[in-house]
């Protein structure tokens, strides 16, 4: 055997670089988007559904301009400009995004589908750093006055505004989870964070977006078209920005606004805590689990209160009158 290779190589044939150029052959063939494609093939049972649909939603979105490259060709300077992009939509959301496509370059390397992990030399878009920015009334104004056209991202942002829940709790939203006889969206605890469902009785003016939305045949979710509703974050994101000309904001910065301004306008913390259902503050430890109240009837109250600050800010008229929809039964 050995004299067989000798041979091969005294006539100029590279048995080693054969190897190689076969490897390298079967790697340019294999695109991102086939490995994507069974990476989270492999994850979906290893991950609960809220964090799976995480994960694709950041790899089926934000990589999606690479989908058609092989795995093998794919260099820093394709994620870095990508990466710079998902920044200035939101430096977390961005991290969370290299995060799982890192995870899948390295599942990919374990299988032999590309010898590198370009991910690895990125810079990380997230510090670590807790974020603190609130916005101003007039931001949330301009922010809320240039969300008036007629698509799944305007309304979201209002609703966002509305509630101070979560971009995937907003996202997702399901008709199922809507409540039309007593006012009330759900969210199940499968697709809330902290695992615990949350009940919100909400005004008015959150029942006349819904109301706007055309519901799609065969179909739960109220926004975006993929299997876990919305997804297109980032894009819309930069149009907003240029329209209302706030800069440096991060679709979670909307929530922690929300609570302070709630806070602002009198409205208790516990009751803040509450409708935006957190257990840390007063509900933490031993308290939690005595004090059992939702408080259904002081959020309902808050979340009004809050959308008639809202009303009152983007037009610019004081405003004295609590708006609810009319109960049935």
């Amino acid at each position: 055997m050995a004299q067989d290779k000798l041979a091969d190589v005294w006539k100029g044939n590279d048995p080693q670089k054969a190897k190689r150029d076969a490897k390298a052959k079967v790697q340019s063939q294999i695109t991102l988007k086939v490995v994507i494609d069974n990476f989270l093939e492999y994850k979906r049972p290893k991950l609960r559904p809220v964090s799976f649909g995480g994960i694709k939603r950041y790899l089926d979105q934000d990589w999606r301009q690479l989908h058609g490259w092989p795995i093998a060709e794919i260099k820093l300077a394709n994620i870095a400009t990508i990466l710079d992009r998902l920044e200035k939509a939101g430096p977390v959301s961005a991290a969370r995004s290299r995060s799982a496509l890192s995870s899948v370059f390295r599942w990919a390397m374990g299988r032999g589908y590309t010898d590198h992990n370009p991910v690895a030399n990125s810079i990380n878009p997230d510090t670590g750093k807790p974020r603190d920015h609130v916005l101003s009334d007039s931001e949330l104004s301009a922010i809320w006055n240039n969300c008036d056209g007629d698509n799944d991202y305007n309304r979201i942002i209002r609703l966002l505004i509305l509630t101070a829940c979560r971009t995937s709790e907003v996202g997702g939203m399901a008709w199922s989870e809507l409540n039309l006889d007593n006012y009330t969206w759900t969210i199940p605890g499968s697709r809330s964070k902290n695992k615990r469902e949350h009940v919100l009785p909400l005004p008015r003016a959150f029942w006349e977006i819904v109301e706007s939305v055309e519901r799609q045949p065969g179909r739960d979710f109220l926004f975006g078209y993929s299997d876990h509703g919305f997804s297109n974050w980032s894009n819309p994101k930069e149009a907003l920005d240029h329209r209302c000309g706030v800069a440096g904001w991060t679709h979670h910065d909307i929530r922690r606004t929300v609570a302070t301004r709630m806070a602002d306008i009198g409205i208790q913390p516990h009751v803040i805590e509450a409708a935006l259902n957190h257990t840390s503050g007063h509900k933490a430890g031993v308290a939690g689990i005595y004090n059992r109240s939702t408080y259904a009837n002081e959020k309902k109250i808050a979340l009004a209160r809050w959308a008639d600050h809202i009303a009152s800010i983007v037009s610019g008229e004081e405003r004295k009158i609590l708006q609810f929809p009319a109960e049935t039964g």
